[in-house]
């Protein structure tokens, strides 16, 4: 799971080359039409779900973007799967202490009832993150392109192709607030739920689901 660095929509060029006379903005003058876009990569099936977010990358935003990837999963994959896990950078919204990501993500596991194994590569790492070369795979496919709006944008992520598969798109305009922290309270009630690495407490975190009533 990884978030990737904000799509401007508009007449702005990005770089890279295209065929015909094209002319394009070479800044951006206080453009809104900004989106976010956020990948959970499934390894075994090579099937990509992308969400581009319309307000802010934060905790909740991810959360929702591996749900969504999650319930997109026929039921039988979903019954198959003893536990989910993630690979992930450390970033600010997702890394092992980050108080309002975990405790999503412990609700998750309850919701699901299944087992969450998060496992972040180390700084200067990412790039060995599977779902880097998707990332990169779509920068090269709408190289040169102008993404005018998100009509476009989606069109050329639906077009690109990892492993013979289509990406699964979806658009959100729900609003996200940041800076969501959890008090020392609420987060000692998460923290009670975290299996951490003995030896590496913030790269490798193991949520057990709660156990049925």
């Amino acid at each position: 799971m990884d978030c990737k660095a904000t799509v401007t929509l508009g007449e702005f060029s990005r770089g890279g080359l295209t065929r015909g006379d094209v002319k394009a903005c070479d800044h951006d003058f206080g453009c809104d039409a900004k989106y976010m876009p956020c990948g959970v990569l499934d390894e075994d099936t090579g099937q990509w779900h992308i969400t581009f977010g319309g307000s802010a990358k934060t905790s909740d935003f991810l959360v929702d973007t591996l749900e969504a990837c999650w319930y997109a999963l026929p039921v039988h994959e979903q019954h198959a799967t003893a536990r989910l896990q993630l690979k992930m950078d450390n970033g600010p919204e997702s890394s092992g202490v980050r108080t309002q990501f975990l405790h999503r993500m412990v609700q998750f596991a309850d919701q699901i009832g299944k087992p969450i194994q998060l496992l972040y590569y180390p700084p200067y790492h990412s790039k060995y993150n599977p779902i880097e070369r998707c990332w990169g795979i779509l920068e090269l496919h709408w190289n040169g392109t102008l993404l005018r709006d998100v009509d476009t944008m989606v069109a050329w992520a639906q077009s690109m192709r990892w492993k013979g598969r289509s990406p699964l798109i979806e658009v959100t305009h729900k609003e996200y607030l940041r800076g969501i922290i959890l008090s020392k309270k609420a987060m000692g009630a998460v923290e009670a739920r975290l299996e951490r690495h003995p030896e590496l407490p913030k790269w490798d975190i193991l949520i057990h689901p709660a156990a049925p009533d």
